[in-house]
């Protein structure tokens, strides 16, 4: 049986994501790269990311984009992620994992991941 393709989403220039796909690739998963920079996310599929049980994680609050929103947009985008992720889909925590429609992680911890794969 065919194993589903994996979407990863991130930056293409981010340590963390190509470590990820590096780790993909060993395992031969297959898998297809979404560099949020050159296709920013439509507000369907943040909506959907907001819904999974992973909507707590996906506002990287270590990135230089989250240290530029000033007090009010921090609070506003913890509050409701979806606006701030569309206008800054560089505040997306990175790399963001799926399958089919269903989030299976965000960030990457390998052993998570693995027990997500299917």
């Amino acid at each position: 049986m065919r194993r589903p393709v994996i979407k990863v989403f991130g930056l293409g220039n981010c340590d963390t994501c190509r470590q990820a796909l590096k780790w993909l690739e060993a395992r031969q998963v297959p898998h297809r790269f979404h560099d949020l920079r050159e296709r920013t996310p439509d507000a369907g599929l943040v909506e959907l990311w907001c819904a999974s049980p992973y909507a707590h994680k996906l506002v990287n609050r270590r990135s230089t984009t989250w240290r530029s929103l000033n007090g009010q947009q921090r609070a506003a985008a913890l509050g409701n992620p979806a606006p701030a992720l569309l206008e800054h889909p560089t505040l997306i925590k990175r790399p963001l994992f799926m399958c089919g429609r269903e989030v299976i992680g965000v960030g990457f911890y390998p052993d998570d991941l693995e027990k997500r794969l299917p």
